[in-house]
């Protein structure tokens, strides 16, 4: 699909690769909106690309039948939604000492949102003939974050409900993909929304996965691989489990060796 004319949607679009997605987007001529808690951020965005900001709390299934309302009466009917908006807690030792509240917060966010999504955007892409939904899935999605079990399981249910999407609706003409980055220079691992280039190596800028988004979905591909090593972490996933754990293991260990923990901030230096 090409952005050309078309009306867009983006959750988290007020920073880090919400921000970038929306910018490239209108770059390529969409009409985008921007979906998001951060309602004054959303709209310095949208002010810049000739956007549309919404008050979007995600977890809230009226918002966003709202969001899909209001975009449609600005923009016409909706072609793209990118469900984007994501969070992080982390956790301080134990798998399970995340707290109820974050377990559920991250299945409202990286689950339920994307469910809404679906329910408010697919009757009148399906009258239509077709759509598409980009969902940000993480590389946490398809292999683990160590330190943050809340995140990995949720992100893992998000692709399984990609999945199920594309399987259920590609003959209606539904295009799915998935975005699955690793590290990233966003406000989620302490960057500003500015280009940051004193970041380790293999941390990309949001703009860069941006560009890997939009030539994505111009060839219509499932998985969006910014760090194309995930393809083959991934690989070795499936060809043998009991070593990727094991790897997986090691290499938990030897981060805690040099920084002590697991906090994402900090271990995303060391890896």
């Amino acid at each position: 699909m090409r952005l050309k004319n078309k009306t867009v949607i983006i959750t988290g679009g007020a920073s880090g690769i919400g921000r970038a997605l929306a910018e490239r987007f209108a770059e390529e001529g969409a009409k985008v909106a921007l979906a998001d808690l951060a309602i004054e951020k959303a709209e310095t965005v949208a002010k810049k690309i000739g956007g549309l900001a919404i008050a979007c709390d995600v977890t809230k299934e009226i918002d966003i039948q709202k969001a899909v309302q209001w975009t449609e009466a600005k923009f016409g009917p909706l072609n793209i939604f990118c469900s984007n908006a994501g969070v992080s807690f982390g956790e301080s030792n134990l798998v399970t000492s995340a707290s109820n509240a974050k377990w559920q917060t991250s299945w409202e966010v990286h689950v339920m949102a994307h469910v809404y999504a679906a329910r408010a955007a697919l009757p009148g892409m399906i009258e239509r003939g077709g759509g598409y939904f980009l969902q940000t899935v993480s590389a946490a999605g398809l292999l683990n974050q160590i330190g943050d079990a809340a995140y990995s399981t949720t992100k893992h249910a998000s692709l399984g409900f990609a999945e199920a999407l594309s399987i259920t609706h590609g003959d209606d003409g539904i295009k799915v993909s998935v975005l699955c980055p690793q590290y990233v220079a966003t406000p989620m691992l302490g960057y500003g929304d500015d280009v940051c280039l004193n970041r380790p190596a293999g941390v990309i800028s949001a703009r860069e996965v941006a560009d890997s988004v939009v030539e994505g979905i111009a060839e219509e591909r499932f998985l969006i691989l910014p760090h194309p090593v995930v393809e083959q972490y991934r690989r070795n996933k499936t060809k043998n489990y009991e070593r990727w754990l094991g790897g997986m293991r090691k290499l938990r260990r030897g981060i805690i060796a040099k920084i002590g923990s697991t906090r994402l901030e900090d271990m995303h230096k060391v890896i």
